[in-house]
């Protein structure tokens, strides 16, 4: 019985002293992030393009331009970046060594030439 009682006398504290434990180790800040913004235009006219696949080039990103052929990359971690830019009737583009910093939001646009 003396056992039993220790046992849960013992597991009361650890219950009790666990939450303020947790306040000693404090987590990792998260780092700094970048963004990428831009706009995507046809080269010819200069009329923006929908639907434009945009791909982080060695990372499973891709997202897509909206109608009015804007598009947002976020939380990216600082560094260099290559874009891989494609649509149906367009020649694919690559944008090469993009530098981003630290709470950076760089912001490009981007031609496409369409297929003759």
């Amino acid at each position: 019985m003396k056992k039993v009682f220790s046992i849960i006398v013992l597991l009361a504290v650890i219950m009790i002293s666990a939450p303020a434990m947790a306040t000693l180790n404090p987590t990792k800040a998260p780092s700094a992030t970048a963004a990428i913004n831009g706009k995507v235009l046809d080269y010819q006219s200069g009329e923006t393009l929908a639907g434009v696949a945009i791909s982080v080039e060695g990372t499973d990103l891709k997202v897509y331009t909206d109608l009015d052929g804007n598009f947002t990359i976020e939380n990216l971690e600082p560094g260099t970046y290559n874009l891989v830019l494609s649509m149906i009737s367009y020649k694919s583009s690559l944008v090469e060594n993009l530098e981003l910093q630290a709470n950076e939001n760089e912001l490009i646009d981007i031609k496409l030439d369409n297929i003759r």
